[in-house]
C-alpha cells in the first residue's frame, strides 16, 4: 500500500541549470500525463551557487519545449536542510554524487537523514548510461540526450513508485 505523503524528490546537478531543472520538470510532466502528479513533490538544486536565481538554460528550454515540456524555476544551491526535507535526492553524475554524499556525512550525520542519496541512471531502464551528461559546453544533440536519459527514469521512476519501491 502507497504512503498517503507524496515522495518529495530533489534532482541535482552542478549548476542547476541545465540537466536538474530538466529533471525536475519532465517529472512533473510525465507525473501529471500519467495521473500521478499528486504522487510526488519535486525540486531541482545545484552543487555549485554561480548560477542561483537564474532561469534554466535557453537551450534546455527550447529542446523540452520541442517536446511539450515547460521548463520553470530558478537555480539555487543544494542545503543540508534538503537532506533531512526531501525523500529521494537524484545525481546526474559521479561528481554530484560525491558532492551530495559528503554534504550528507559532514559531522557523521549521514545516518539521521531523511533523504536517500542516489545517482539518476541507476532508474534508467531504456537506456545504460551510467551519469546524465552536462550538455552546457555542446550542441543541440546533447540537450535532446539529456531529456532521452531524463525521461526514461522518471517514467521508471513513477511506475516504481506506484508499486511501493522507488529506491530499489
Amino acid at each position: 500500500m502507497r504512503n498517503s505523503e507524496p515522495l518529495r524528490v530533489l534532482f541535482v546537478c552542478m549548476g542547476n541549470i541545465c540537466r536538474s531543472p530538466a529533471g525536475e520538470n519532465v517529472l512533473r510532466h510525465l507525473a501529471e500525463k500519467h495521473g500521478a502528479g499528486d504522487l510526488f513533490e519535486i525540486d531541482s538544486a545545484g552543487t555549485i551557487g554561480f548560477h542561483t536565481g537564474n532561469p534554466p538554460d535557453s537551450r534546455m528550454r527550447e529542446a523540452a519545449a520541442r517536446r511539450g515540456i515547460a521548463m520553470t524555476g530558478r537555480a539555487r544551491q543544494v542545503r543540508a536542510s534538503d537532506l533531512d526535507e526531501f525523500d529521494l535526492i537524484l545525481t546526474m553524475d559521479e561528481e554530484n554524487f560525491a558532492d551530495v554524499t559528503g554534504l550528507a556525512t559532514r559531522n557523521g550525520e549521514a545516518d539521521d537523514r531523511r533523504a536517500r542519496i542516489v545517482r539518476f541512471c541507476d532508474f534508467c531502464e531504456r537506456h545504460h548510461d551510467t551519469e546524465v551528461p552536462d550538455p552546457y559546453y555542446g550542441d543541440d544533440e546533447g540537450f535532446e540526450r539529456v531529456l532521452d536519459l531524463l525521461e526514461d527514469g522518471c517514467l521508471a521512476l513513477i511506475r516504481r513508485h506506484r508499486e511501493g519501491s522507488p529506491t530499489t
